[in-house]
C-alpha cells in the first residue's frame, strides 16, 4: 500500500499539470484571436468602413505566387 506522502505528493503533481495545461490553453486562444485580428485586418472583415481592394492599382489583390 502507498504512504500517504507518495499519494499527496501525486496529487498535487496532477494538479500542477493541470494548471499547466489551463495556462498554456489560454496563451493559445489568445494567440489564436491576434492571428484571427490580424488576418481580418489585412484582408478586410467585410465590416462598413473597412477598406476595400476597390480603388487599388492593377495586379494588387492578384496571384501571388508567378514565376519570373
Amino acid at each position: 500500500m502507498a504512504d500517504v506522502a507518495s499519494l499527496a505528493s501525486s496529487i498535487v503533481t496532477a494538479q500542477a499539470g493541470n494548471l499547466q495545461s489551463q495556462i498554456a490553453t489560454a496563451v493559445l486562444k489568445s494567440n489564436i484571436d491576434a492571428e484571427k485580428s490580424s488576418v481580418l485586418t489585412i484582408l478586410g472583415d467585410g465590416q462598413p468602413g473597412t477598406p476595400s481592394l476597390a480603388n487599388v492599382g492593377d495586379g494588387v489583390g492578384g496571384i501571388l505566387n508567378q514565376t519570373a
